[in-house]
């Protein structure tokens, strides 16, 4: 079986190494790159399960990168940076990364969260049974969501959405009216060994409304304080 290949992105020499030390003993196989430009160069050719991305990189910035990476592939990244604040950590997940960690980081905890991350990757449906292909698409006025093919078509038209997004997302639009916490979505998409936090949720959400707006016959509301539910309008009259 092939090993796991993961690209490590940063420009500090001493912990590209420790890092690719714990992970060699995980049975991964890795590739280090000391700044942006030369990881969007070996991106493509490395073709890595997952990158571990250090946001403060000469050149082009790990922002940069994950934007780059983002507009052609849904590969796992994982930011890494001394930047503890609340908005980073935001912009981060907004621009696409799925966990952020923190410098100083344990290498255990790094790796176990490279095993989480890989297993939600791999594996995007829950534990439970997989649906026959007719009960795993969602039909709706102007918008279809299948989790048969990970597509979403709205207005007649494929929107481009990761995995998460478009799982998230047939998982409330296949309960319309019901409201879930933001503890519950994390849950059932991510997974209960799932280390990141509820606003992974919020992050989530507001990228589907940015590629699909709520409809004459249906929203994607927020529920205050509470969470989130898919609204069909028709029927709530």
């Amino acid at each position: 079986m092939a090993k796991q290949r993961i690209l490590i992105v940063d420009d500090d020499e001493n912990i590209a190494e420790l890092i690719s030390l714990y992970l060699v003993k995980e049975c991964f196989e890795t590739q280090i790159v000391s700044d942006g430009t030369e990881a969007l160069d070996v991106f493509p050719e490395y073709a890595p399960d997952l990158v571990l991305l250090d946001l403060m990189l000469p050149g082009i910035d790990g922002y940069q990168v994950c934007r780059e990476i983002r507009k052609t592939s849904s590969t796992p990244i994982i930011m890494l940076s001394a930047k503890g604040e609340v908005f980073d950590k935001v912009l981060g997940l907004e621009l696409g990364a799925d966990d952020y960690m923190i410098k100083p980081f344990d290498a255990k905890e790094l790796v176990a969260r490279v095993k989480a991350v890989l297993r939600r990757y791999k594996q995007p449906m829950p534990a439970a049974a997989e649906p026959e292909p007719s009960e795993s698409i969602v039909s709706l006025p102007d918008l279809t969501v299948s989790l048969a093919n990970y597509s979403v078509i709205y207005y007649g038209k494929v929107i481009e959405m990761p995995p998460k997004e478009i799982e998230l997302l047939y998982f409330l639009a296949n309960s319309p009216n019901q409201v879930f916490t933001r503890e519950q979505l994390l849950n059932h998409i991510w997974g209960y060994d799932y280390i990141g936090d509820t606003r992974t949720v919020d992050v989530h959400i507001k990228r589907i409304r940015e590629k699909i707006s709520d409809h004459e016959k249906w929203e994607l509301a927020t529920v205050w304080g509470i969470g989130y539910k898919f609204v069909l309008k028709e029927r709530e009259r």
